[in-house]
């Protein structure tokens, strides 16, 4: 098993990308012949209505998660909350799923936004080497993503 610090953790829903800001977390990759990752998220508990709607109905989430360096690309995941418990004024979600093979496209995305601000040569291959490093959010993404903070 391979275990990883959650830096942050979104729900994607037709409605919009649900953000749960993290007090803590972690992702474990049981490296199983099931291929199954399970996440525990410790968040505030007012969300905990909709993690027990999820836990009752069995649905399904597509989840990004961030791990270990908050420049990281996410990692997208599908889910379901297998039980969360109430700790103070905190819960500790449970979930279990599988990672997603999908390939992003960060880098042609990006390079096609560098290329319509202008940039060329010298000034596009540095920006282009600091984006990729510092991983900005996409304007493309920003506008597609509509994001709903709980």
């Amino acid at each position: 098993m391979k275990t990883f610090k959650m830096i942050s953790v979104e729900v994607i829903q037709e409605s919009g990308v649900l953000a749960f800001p993290l007090f803590d977390g972690i992702i474990i990759n049981q490296e199983n012949s099931h291929r199954l990752w399970v996440l525990e998220l410790f968040i505030d508990a007012k969300h905990k209505d909709i993690m027990e709607k999820w836990k009752v109905e069995e649905t399904l989430l597509t989840v990004r998660v961030v791990i270990s360096y908050p420049g990281n690309e996410p990692a997208s995941f599908d889910v379901a909350v297998e039980n969360w418990r109430q700790i103070g004024d905190r819960i500790s979600v449970l979930m279990k799923g599988r990672l997603k093979r999908v390939r992003s496209k960060y880098p042609e995305h990006l390079l096609e936004e560098l290329l319509d601000e202008g940039l060329e040569g010298d000034a596009l291959l540095e920006q282009f080497q600091t984006a990729m490093w510092d991983r900005p959010k996409l304007k493309r993404d920003m506008e597609n993503d509509e994001m709903t903070k709980l």
